[in-house]
């Protein structure tokens, strides 16, 4: 299965974008929708995984939830926002981290583009980085990855560019 992740859109949406995630079975959001438009776009290539952000209006929340807990190719799945990193976790992150033991927990949130194996926990941490263009991040990014037989394969950073 083939997955591309994406985060902190802030309603920039463009075909480089969807370009990237068409080769995938599955797209997943960490949040920062910034309009429905994104999340339209991204479902006309794959079928649409997300959760909402720090940003998202109240429709946005109430269509998006704010984890969503993922069972895909044998891999345990833990995706929301604001998560922060290894080391210095969002309130309430690392007691669910030890509690569900994903074997990927997934976030955004940070700007900063992050693959990461931690063994406090026994997983793999990632964060796509910003495909949009608000923020002080330089490089637009996104991740795509495979799923198989539990374990990540295949991972690759997509630099869209600029902002």
């Amino acid at each position: 299965m083939r997955i591309g992740l994406i985060s902190d859109t802030h309603g920039h949406i463009d075909d480089r974008i969807l370009h990237h995630l068409s080769s995938c079975d599955e797209v997943w959001h960490a949040g920062d929708i910034g309009d429905f438009k994104v999340t339209d776009a991204l479902a006309t290539v794959a079928p649409l995984v997300a959760v909402h952000g720090n940003i998202d209006d109240h429709l946005m929340r109430r269509t998006f939830p704010e984890h969503q807990h993922l069972d895909r190719e044998g891999c345990r799945i833990w995706m929301t926002h604001i998560g922060g990193r290894p080391g210095r976790y969002a309130k309430g992150i690392r007691s669910g981290l030890d509690a569900h033991k994903p074997d990927i927990f997934v976030c955004g949130h940070s700007h900063l583009l992050l693959v990461q194996s931690v063994k406090t926990w026994g997983g793999i941490h990632l964060n796509p980085g910003a495909a949009g263009v608000q923020g002080f991040h330089k490089v637009r990014t996104l991740l795509r990855f495979d799923l198989e037989s539990g374990k990540i394969r295949a991972p690759e950073v997509v630099e869209l560019g600029l902002k």
